[in-house]
C-alpha cells in the first residue's frame, strides 16, 4: 500500500510502498477513507513532541471503511465493509484512566499514529473494536476531521459548561479550525454571550458567521478593555485557549472573573505566572487533551442533526507536504483532509 512516511526529525513526508498491515488478534483493518492533517503532528514533525520512532506513519484523525478482521475481531456487531470513525485515543485498557472512561490520558503512545501507525496510508490497523463507532451516513471524509477537530474542543466547551449559565459570557481566543467548532459548540450547548479573538479578519469574519457575539482583533491597544465591555460586570466565565502562546494565555488569564474557568487547549508553549495575585479569586486553570469515546458520540450525533458546519479541504495524500506547509503557516482556514487514491485537490 501507499504511506507517508515521516523517516526522521525535520524532513518532509515521503510516499513509500510498504505492505498492508495484517490485523492479530482482536484487531481490524480500517481502509482509509480520510485522515485530518492536525497541527500537533507539526510538533512531531519538528521534534517538539519527543519519543516517536522513526521512519513512522502519523495520523490519527481517520475514518473509512472495515476491510478485514483479526483473529476474535469478528462477532462484535459490526461487519466487513462497514463505514467507520476511529476513536483515536488508544490506551492500555486497564488501568484506572481507560477504565474510568478517559482513555487518552493513558499513555500519548498508544494513540492511534503516534505509538502505532496511524492513517496517513491506503490501510491502518485499529487495536480494538472498542475504538470504532459507526458512520452511520456521514461521508467518512468529513467525519475524520470531526475525531480530533471536532472532539477535541467538545470536550473543552464541556469542562466550561458548569460556569456557563444565563448572563455569562465565553471568550474563546484562536478561530481556526478547532476554534470554529469551538463557537459552535459554545452556541449550542450554552446560553452565553460568546467573545471571540482572532488576529485574522477573515477568521474573526468566519466565527461571526458561526454565531459568535463579539469578535476582537488581541492586537489592539484596548483589546482587554474590549473583552471586558462586551462581558459586563458579571466578567467572563470561562476562556477556552485554542493557541496557547504567552500573549493569549496572558490576555485569557487576566480576562478570566472570579470562580471562572480558564481552559488551555493550544500547544504553542507559552506560559502564564500563575500566583495568588495574578489570577482572579478561586478562579481554576488547566488543560484539556483530547477528548472521550463517548464524547465523539457526542459530536458524531450533533453533525449527524446537521447542526454542525464543517469547513473540509480534501487533498490527495500525495500532497501531503504542501498541506502540511500550509498548515504550519496559517493559510488552511479550516480543517484539510488526505484522501488515499484523490485524483486532485479541491482545496
Amino acid at each position: 500500500m501507499k504511506a507517508a512516511r515521516l523517516n526522521e526529525v525535520g524532513s518532509d513526508f515521503v510516499i513509500e510502498d510498504v505492505p498492508t498491515p495484517e490485523p492479530g488478534p482482536g484487531e481490524v483493518l480500517i481502509r482509509i477513507g480520510g485522515s485530518g492533517a492536525c497541527h500537533s503532528d507539526l510538533h512531531v514533525k519538528s521534534g517538539e513532541i519527543p519519543g516517536v520512532a522513526f521512519p513512522h506513519t502519523l495520523g490519527h484523525e481517520n475514518a473509512g471503511w472495515i476491510e478485514s478482521f483479526g483473529p476474535g475481531a469478528e462477532g462484535n456487531g459490526f461487519e466487513v465493509g462497514d463505514a467507520v470513525v476511529v476513536f483515536g485515543g488508544w490506551g492500555c485498557g486497564h488501568c484506572r484512566f481507560c477504565l474510568g472512561g478517559k482513555e487518552q490520558l493513558c499513555n500519548t503512545f498508544l494513540w492511534g499514529g503516534m505509538g502505532p501507525a496511524g492513517g496517513y496510508a491506503e490501510y491502518m490497523v485499529v487495536t480494538s473494536v472498542r475504538h470504532l463507532l459507526r458512520a452511520d451516513g456521514l461521508d467518512p471524509v468529513e467525519a475524520a476531521a470531526l475525531t480530533d477537530a471536532a472532539l477535541t474542543p467538545y470536550s473543552a466547551v464541556k469542562k466550561a459548561l458548569p460556569h456557563l449559565v444565563p448572563g455569562t459570557s465565553a471568550v474563546l481566543i484562536g478561530a481556526g479550525g478547532l476554534g470554529q467548532y469551538g463557537v459552535q459548540f459554545l452556541k449550542l450547548l450554552s446560553p452565553a454571550k460568546v467573545i471571540v479573538v482572532d488576529t485574522d479578519e477573515k477568521k474573526r469574519q468566519t466565527a461571526r458567521e458561526l454565531g459568535a457575539d463579539v469578535t476582537v482583533d488581541p492586537r489592539d491597544a484596548d483589546a482587554a478593555e474590549q473583552i471586558r465591555a462586551a462581558a459586563g460586570q458579571d466578567g467572563v466565565a470561562p476562556v477556552l485557549d485554542f493557541v496557547g502562546i504567552d500573549t493569549t494565555m496572558a490576555l485569557g488569564a487576566g480576562a478570566v472573573d472570579r470562580l471562572g474557568i480558564y481552559v488551555l487547549v493550544g500547544l504553542a508553549g507559552g506560559s502564564f505566572p500563575f500566583s495568588f495575585f495574578r489570577f482572579a479569586a478561586e478562579a481554576v486553570m488547566m488543560t484539556s487533551n483530547w477528548g472521550t469515546r463517548n464524547e465523539l458520540e457526542e459530536v458524531l450525533a450533533l453533525a449527524r442533526s446537521g447542526r454542525l458546519v464543517s469547513a473540509i479541504e480534501q487533498h490527495p495524500l500525495s500532497e501531503i507536504n504542501e498541506v502540511f506547509e500550509r498548515l504550519a503557516t496559517g493559510r488552511i482556514p479550516g480543517r484539510a483532509v488526505l484522501v488515499p487514491g484523490t485524483p486532485s485537490s479541491n482545496g
